[in-house]
């Protein structure tokens, strides 16, 4: 069987315009993730990528990163560490508070969840400004993870997003991009 390349992934990603608001092209991957082929395409092309990362561990960022990233812990036989809105985990956190374009937002994990020599590769949908995906790193990394890769199924290279991870000293991966925002 022939796995699906990205760009036939990509053309399985909808665009709805102006969504949230005038201006803005939203990259829905809703169409994506109700396609079995392109899901288990997109989930084999990051689980590669994963693995060749020296990844031990799998992180998501809620909601889809959780959908990405579980299927990948899965498909490599890795545990999967949810990061996860304020309020949601039924143990004591650590969390990290971040801006976003506009406003702010937390995120949360159980810090049990990593052990000492995890390398845990981050995972989510799309990667925009980069805000979540800092936040992310910066609170595993608190935790005692090692993180030098994320990986998104979608880049807006327009947003520099994937820059700014850059520059917090990962490796920075998506198998799709779309210009504009």
């Amino acid at each position: 069987m022939t796995i699906m390349t990205p760009d036939a992934i990509k053309a399985l990603i909808r665009t709805v315009p102006d969504f949230p608001r005038p201006g803005i092209a939203f990259r829905d991957v809703t169409t994506l993730i109700s396609h079995g082929e392109g899901l288990a395409a997109t989930v084999t092309h990051l689980a590669t990528r994963a693995n060749a990362a020296g990844a031990t561990m799998i992180a998501g960022m809620e909601a889809r990163g959780f959908i990405f990233g579980a299927a990948v812990a899965a498909h490599l036989g890795l545990g999967f560490i949810p990061v996860r809105k304020p309020g949601k985990l039924p143990v004591p956190t650590i969390g990290i508070d971040y801006a976003l374009e506009y406003g702010h937002d937390r995120l949360e994990i159980d810090p049990g969840a990593i052990h000492p020599n995890d390398r845990v590769v981050i995972i989510d949908d799309l990667i925009a400004t980069g805000g979540t995906a800092l936040a992310a790193t910066e609170l595993l990394r608190r935790a005692g993870a090692t993180i030098n890769h994320a990986l998104f199924v979608i880049d807006l290279p327009d947003l520099n997003g994937a820059n700014h991870l850059r520059s917090a000293g990962l490796t920075v991966d998506a198998l799709v991009a779309f210009s504009g925002h």
